[in-house]
């Protein structure tokens, strides 16, 4: 070998040489903020030069900001790599390079000196979805659903188990998708079960299966959720309403990873891995001896609470706009108009994501061909005896418009049903009241 190829065998390589070795996108950058180098992966994805780039503020090319994310109320990883001298993730929502806005996963991490100092960050980003994605599982980019986003992310290639936590309507299912979504399991099945819905004898055949004459009125054998999430992901919703028996054939699942069928003699070896879901405490329950304590262990090993929509407010738009454009002819009403989002924004939602998508569902009905406005946005309220009923609603007697309360008697309901085809929420609008309290009624009066 020459003097010229010894030198260049034993030149060591330059930071730039060292960071296009990595697959996806990655810079580093100083306590200032400053973009030092950018990989080729970066260069590429955002389409922008690396002459370009360095020298400039992180904050100025991810969040087109001349401040500090973290001034804008996000968690800024750099200064948190500095505080601490350990490595930190964190979820963000960045501009491509078209602009638009697209949820990213940062994974950043310390570069020492010598001596130990951190001298700078090195940062690694992963693009999770773009704003805008149909695909998107998660809709929303307030700071509480990035931070859980964030911890989603974390544990989603792990094969521990996560406890989900939060109010009825929140989206808990969905959250649950999306970690089946991000994890190695996500070509094999999502199953799930509701505990709240269904009686002891039925959970247990549910998850376990049965075996053929396990049971009067067992004709064959039957496949339980947990066998046939073989491989994959079983969520187990309204996880605190699950018999204490059961609780005991579920520990040993977690424990042994076998079942046995009901009625049947042989355990079978199962790979699953278990989501559990619940509004209660569960804590609460397992002093009271409602919930087993070593259960409660295991299922919350990862426990994430999903924050309310009233936590979440800057997410209401675009999770309206959402629910609008997966309706029928809800294209025609987008963007929505500041007069509609302030409504919308001055309400706290009980019922969560759920309630607000059934009050979109209903503001399109009321505006029919109309366009969208504040008086369509029908949000309910209640009584002294926590009855739901419509609020008092402008008097006209047309479909698009609002309706004035009018008295449940048999002639109104049946008149209001005949009016509308037997459509119950039309027919509970036109009488300005829930159809919740629709339903009851027609149960009371046994209106057919």
């Amino acid at each position: 070998m020459s003097e010229l190829d010894t030198d260049s065998f034993c030149a060591k390589p330059s930071c730039e040489q060292l960071i296009d070795i990595i697959p996806g996108p990655f810079v580093v950058i100083d306590r200032n903020y400053q973009i030092l180098a950018a990989n080729k992966a970066y260069q590429k994805q955002y389409q922008i030069n690396s002459d370009v780039v360095v020298g400039r503020h992180c904050y100025e090319v991810s969040h087109h900001s001349n401040v500090p994310c973290s001034q804008n109320g996000e968690h800024c990883p750099l200064e948190e790599v500095f505080r601490t001298g350990q490595p930190t993730q964190v979820m963000h929502v960045h501009h491509d390079h078209d602009g638009g806005e697209e949820y990213v996963q940062i994974q950043a991490a310390p570069i020492h000196s010598d001596s130990g100092e951190v001298l700078y960050m090195g940062e690694f980003m992963q693009t999770v979805h773009k704003h805008g994605d149909e695909n998107a599982m998660l809709i929303g980019r307030s700071l509480p659903l990035l931070r859980m986003t964030s911890l989603l992310q974390r544990v989603a290639p792990t094969r521990t188990s996560v406890l989900l936590l939060g109010e009825s309507g929140v989206g808990k299912e969905r959250v649950a998708e999306y970690l089946h979504h991000f994890s190695d399991r996500s070509k094999k099945p999502f199953r799930v079960v509701d505990c709240g819905t269904l009686g002891e004898n039925l959970i247990e055949s549910e998850l376990f299966g049965h075996e053929k004459a396990a049971f009067t009125g067992a004709v064959s054998r039957k496949i339980g959720l947990i066998e046939s999430a073989d491989k994959g992901t079983l969520l187990i919703d309204e996880i605190g309403e699950l018999p204490l028996l059961l609780q005991t054939k579920l520990l040993r699942v977690l424990e042994s990873g076998t079942i046995r069928r009901l009625g049947g003699t042989n355990y079978l070896k199962v790979d699953v891995r278990i989501i559990a879901a619940t509004n209660r405490n569960l804590q609460e329950m397992v002093a009271q001896g409602q919930f087993r304590q070593d259960l409660y262990y295991r299922l919350s090993a990862f426990p994430i609470r999903v924050p309310p929509l009233r936590e979440r407010k800057d997410d209401i738009t675009m999770l309206a706009e959402h629910f609008i454009a997966r309706i029928d002819g809800g294209e025609r009403h987008l963007p929505i108009s500041s007069q509609v989002i302030e409504k919308l924004l001055s309400y706290d939602y009980p019922g969560n994501i759920r309630e607000l998508r059934n009050i979109i569902e209903r503001a399109l009905i009321l505006a029919i061909d109309d366009t969208l406005r504040p008086e369509h946005i029908v949000i309910e309220a209640r009584d002294s005896e926590g009855d739901d009923i419509g609020q008092q609603l402008a008097s006209t007697d047309t479909v698009g418009g609002l309706y004035r309360r009018k008295q449940l008697t048999m002639d109104t309901i049946s008149e209001a049903l005949g009016r509308f085809d037997g459509h119950r929420l039309k027919a509970a609008q036109y009488l300005g009241v829930s159809e919740r309290t629709l339903y009851r009624h027609i149960q009371k009066l046994n209106v057919s």
